[in-house]
């Protein structure tokens, strides 16, 4: 399952649990460590899936001049991407690809359930190797690699067979968009919480080596009865740099990769606006859009 710092900026957490028909008691909480479901959890404290698919399309459109319509989710999780992309509009079909059998089932019972019958025969999930997506994953308008999974590959000949997979998956005209964080702040051993809606998001960084760049990472969530789930969710990664992962893109035969930077809202925050950029002020804490192009 894919994971984000609690330092970017793109949150949901306003979104809350859905409300069930019978009212509780007063002072009794909705949401336990026994109760709540961390794939749930996850969804209404990490993903902003709408936003970042206004950046998708309309980064797809500004550089091809028309709309993207069949996108492949790599590392897809629970599917939340795929789902929000055939909604969009109908001519639209989505490709998720991912190896955890539990997490693609729960997308299908809790995320593509809710669309229509029509919305979910344009969607296909695959329990395969990104590097190896098989016929249905090939030939697509836009692959993604988001919540910054593609970490896992901690080897450069690993990272790079998978990029050179992407470029091969691509149609005529196609975009590889990946996201990506850094800053100084990112290799402290340090725990940062936030508040959601009936719950407390901790993003625990537990140890950065600084030799080999690998770096252990949780994700646990505190809730107001005084229940804790710890390690909902558990991470061993490299944290690969923008320059390192433009060099690997160069490599596997990508024509131009461009960083996208997010802009200050004054107050020493992002404001949600990625612009094409070539320098960037080293913040403690930042996230960024890499868009790379075949031709």
């Amino acid at each position: 399952m894919p994971q984000e710092p609690s330092a970017a900026p793109k949150s949901n957490s306003s979104r809350s649990p859905k409300r069930t028909a019978r009212r509780k008691p007063k002072g009794k909480n909705k949401l336990t460590a026994a109760t709540a479901d961390r794939h749930q959890l996850y969804t209404d404290a990490v993903q902003n899936v709408e936003g970042e698919i206004d950046f998708v399309d309309e980064t797809f459109t500004e550089l091809r001049g028309r709309k993207a319509k069949i996108l492949r989710e790599d590392f897809c999780g629970t599917a939340q991407t795929s789902a929000v992309w055939v909604r969009r509009r109908s001519g639209n079909s989505a490709v998720g690809v991912d190896l955890d059998d539990a997490t693609l089932q729960w997308g299908r019972d809790h995320v593509l359930s809710q669309l229509t019958g029509e919305q979910h025969g344009r969607v296909a999930l695959l329990k395969r190797d990104v590097r190896d997506p098989g016929p249905e994953g090939t030939n697509v308008d836009i692959v993604l690699a988001m919540n910054f999974s593609y970490n896992a590959l901690m080897v450069r000949a690993d990272l790079l067979a998978y990029f050179k997979a992407v470029r091969k998956s691509l149609a005529p005209g196609g975009l590889f968009i990946m996201d990506c964080y850094g800053g100084y702040e990112s290799l402290m051993e340090q725990e940062e919480r936030r508040a959601c809606k009936g719950f407390t998001y901790v993003w625990d960084q537990v140890r950065y080596n600084p030799i080999d760049a690998t770096l252990d990472t949780a994700i646990h969530f505190e809730f107001k009865d005084g229940t804790e789930m710890r390690n909902a969710f558990t991470y061993h990664w490299r944290l690969w740099t923008i320059a390192e992962l433009r060099d690997i893109l160069a490599e596997a035969g990508f024509a131009k990769t461009t960083a996208y930077w997010e802009g200050d809202d004054g107050d020493g925050g992002g404001d949600g606006e990625f612009k094409p950029a070539t320098e960037a002020d080293a913040d403690a804490s930042w996230i960024a859009y890499i868009v790379n192009e075949i031709d």
